[in-house]
C-alpha cells in the first residue's frame, strides 16, 4: 500500500519497511492499540523535525 506523504518528515514506504520489523510486537495484555504505529512514528518525526 502506497501512502501519500502529508509532511516532509513522514517516512517513505521504503523507510517504514526497514523500521517496522524493529518495533516490539503489540502487547497482548491491556487495551488494543488505538492509533496506527506508522502514524505515531510520523508524528514523532514531525515534532523533532520542526523543533516543537
Amino acid at each position: 500500500m502506497t501512502r501519500s506523504s502529508r509532511y516532509p518528515s513522514d517516512l517513505s514506504d521504503e523507510e517504514w519497511a526497514l523500521l517496522a520489523p524493529q518495533l516490539p510486537p503489540p502487547s497482548k495484555d491491556g487495551r488494543p492499540e488505538e492509533h496506527d504505529r506508522r502514524d505515531m512514528i510520523d508524528a514523532l518525526l514531525y515534532v523533532t523535525h520542526n523543533g516543537i
